[in-house]
């Protein structure tokens, strides 16, 4: 079975959607919640520069329709150093 390919929101960069973060406005609860749940998807790179202009110029509210809460860009600022920290050690 072949692959399903995703496009990053921030650098447009396209890829297998193992390598993206997935955010998810749930439905009909238009939550928005990280990897799981039915509903509008957007899926950003895990890189320091897609983070900060994905949030700078709203771009995953606008994909998703929806407004972001400051939550979810502090989990995946936390998810994003975690796997830094993994790399050099």
């Amino acid at each position: 079975m072949k692959p399903n390919y995703r496009r990053c929101l921030s650098c447009r960069k396209v890829a297998p959607k193992e390598a993206f973060w997935r955010i998810v406005r749930v439905h009909p609860s238009r939550q928005v919640q990280l990897d799981q749940g039915m509903g509008r998807s957007a899926y950003l790179c895990p890189q320091a520069s897609c983070l900060a202009a994905a949030q700078k110029k709203n771009r995953l509210g606008r994909s998703l329709r929806a407004s972001v809460p400051e939550q979810v860009y502090e989990t995946l600022s936390q998810r994003l150093s975690a796997m830094l920290e993994n790399d050099k050690g």
